[in-house]
């Protein structure tokens, strides 16, 4: 493996001011060479040469990280964004032919990608706007929003034991979690803040972690407790994970010949890369459809797949929905099953973000696929994400972000970090972007090699993943941490373990605005009017420039269930044609 030698056309205007002469493409740079290392045997050959030359671009004067926050967060993402492209270039070469293109990743876009859905707005309307849900299709069908009280069944809480920490999560379905302890499910009498923190923590503390665990898992809840990240590697469940790669793809079957990538005019400017390729995606929230998103950004068409009978979270839609079809489908139906089966005859990617086994049962697992479209002779590629992996005792626990950032030690590195003796859930779900993005990256190495050698593929990566990865590059040291702690607002540095990941969110935009206003810029935002929502959307713009093509999306964004399920009839929208 080539090691990676920078780039000749990095844009900067950096002037070295933290501890040590520490910046960002400094710690990029390293976080890049550490992925290659892990990734081993998981990249095209091909890809590589493509990655040593993309170049960053970077508006940041001061070389300070963005976020107020110990981990090399934006780090960590550039260097996936930068492999990400090395692969997409790799295909931009068999579908466009072989020459050396100049690459670009912007590091305020990439670390803007990990918060987007903050920066996105519907109406005018970001989604702490007091007035957003009337712009919004109500697909919280449990109620899990809707509330304070219920909000706060899935927050960090401190147990029996002292300094001893259990994040309770009620999922989408905050009742079963909230009776768990001891709790109403509903108490809309309760309005204040810190009232139902206390109230919710006061019922926590009657248990140790072990025995939440156990009540954890009679009642199949997504809560977990709250390791450092060396007794989460002491773990039997650590010890298997950390061995993977932070994705993985594996041969499904070795029959089926090659499949040239689909020559299709795209109504973008440049050729995608993507353009033809089609994508079913059956996820919900935030990282699975941060994967159909990515492949979308190269010109995918990717229909989103939920079912009317489970929730998703309404604003999140927002930004997981750009660029694609969405449609509702209840698989346990035998006329949507019908429906669906004639969807996967021409499919090229399946994405499955849904606990292990969950699809399987319904009979749409990956070799459950296989032999549904055996006879077409054309091999599938099928992406699995979850929060705690596909290997080991915990790989069919139910998760989310906030989890994962709790069993593997995030959170407490970022309470250290404040200068605190407990664990602080880290401002924005930045696994679950990063995370959606390994899957991106999974799926683009299953169809290269799809195309070169034939065959199926199925990828896998998790939340738990992505934050090994990002553990492993090391937290920024005492000195940078200071310089950080009197940059940013005091009151971010006031949070306890107890505060949610609204209130952490909200303290950290707030800071972040005023520290960093390059991340925040005009330039890095697309508008245009969706349909579905009847309102103009904002959101981020792509991360990655590659020449010769061009990255981002066709349309503007919709709620769950707004299109029929067909391949036919997928529109352009001209303003997002604009750069």
């Amino acid at each position: 493996m080539p090691p990676f030698l920078g780039s000749t056309n990095d844009s900067t205007h950096e002037t070295p001011t933290t501890h040590n002469d520490y910046t960002l493409l400094q710690g990029t740079r390293t976080a890049l060479q550490h992925l290659l290392k892990r990734a081993e045997g998981q990249l095209p050959p091909e890809s590589l040469p493509h990655i040593a030359r993309t170049g960053f671009s970077t508006a940041n004067n001061s070389g300070s990280p963005y976020f107020p926050s110990p981990l090399k967060q934006t780090e960590a993402i550039s260097a996936i964004k930068v492999i990400e492209a090395g692969v997409a270039a790799a295909i931009a070469d068999v579908t466009l032919g072989e020459e050396e293109r100049a690459i670009n990743v912007d590091l305020e876009r990439a670390s803007a990608y990990l918060f987007s859905a903050y920066l996105a707005t519907v109406g005018g309307m970001d989604k702490a706007h007091p007035h957003v849900k009337r712009m919004l299709k109500d697909t919280d069908l449990l109620q899990a929003q809707s509330i304070l009280y219920r909000r706060l069944s899935a927050n960090l809480y401190q147990t029996k034991k002292p300094g001893e920490y259990f994040h309770l999560h009620g999922s989408l379905e905050a009742t079963k979690a909230l009776n768990m302890v001891g709790l109403e499910g509903h108490r809309p009498d309760l309005t204040d803040y810190h009232e139902c923190i206390k109230i919710i923590e006061d019922h926590v503390k009657q248990f140790t972690a072990d025995e939440l665990e156990e009540l954890n898992w009679q009642n199949r809840q997504a809560g977990v407790t709250c390791f450092k990240f060396e007794e989460f590697k002491a773990t039997e469940h650590g010890q298997l994970l950390i061995q993977q790669p932070p994705w993985e793809i594996k041969t499904l079957e070795t029959e089926s010949p090659p499949v040239p990538f689909p020559a299709v005019a795209s109504a973008a400017p440049k050729p995608q890369i993507l353009s033809g390729i089609r994508v079913l995606e059956l996820c919900r929230v935030i990282a699975g459809p941060a994967m159909g998103r990515g492949l979308a950004e190269y010109g995918a068409q990717v229909i989103k797949v939920t079912s009317p009978n489970l929730s998703d979270v309404p604003f999140f839609q927002v930004d997981g929905n750009l660029s694609k079809h969405t449609t509702d489908l209840d698989l346990r139906d035998p006329h949507d099953r019908e429906i669906f089966e004639q969807l996967l005859q021409s499919v090229d990617v399946v994405l499955d973000g849904y606990r292990p086994g969950a699809l399987v049962r319904l009979g749409y697992g990956p070799e459950q696929i296989l032999q549904l479209t055996k006879h077409r002779r054309r091999g599938i590629v099928y992406v699995a994400e979850n929060c705690f992996g596909h290997v080991g005792p915990w790989s069919s626990r139910p998760g989310w972000q906030q989890i994962a950032d709790c069993v593997t030690g995030v959170a407490w590195y970022q309470g250290l970090s404040m200068g605190l003796n407990e664990p602080v859930v880290p401002p924005f779900p930045m696994s679950d972007y990063g995370t959606g993005c390994l899957g991106t990256i999974a799926a683009l190495v299953g169809l290269y090699r799809r195309a070169k050698v034939g065959g199926s593929y199925i990828g896998t990566t998790s939340l738990c993943q992505y934050d090994i990865f990002l553990l492993e590059l090391g937290v920024y040291d005492e000195a940078l941490m200071a310089t950080l702690r009197q940059q940013h607002d005091k009151n971010f540095f006031e949070l306890r373990h107890h505060d949610s990941v609204d209130e952490v969110g909200k303290r950290a935009l707030k800071t972040m605005r005023r520290v960093h206003p390059e991340l925040f810029e005009e330039r890095h935002i697309q508008e245009c009017f969706s349909k579905g929502f009847n309102a103009k959307v904002r959101t981020v713009k792509p991360v990655v420039e590659i020449e010769g093509t061009w990255n981002g999306f066709l349309r503007s964004s919709r709620p769950n269930g707004f299109d029929q399920p067909t391949w036919d009839g997928w529109e352009v929208d001209e303003d997002m044609l604009k750069t």
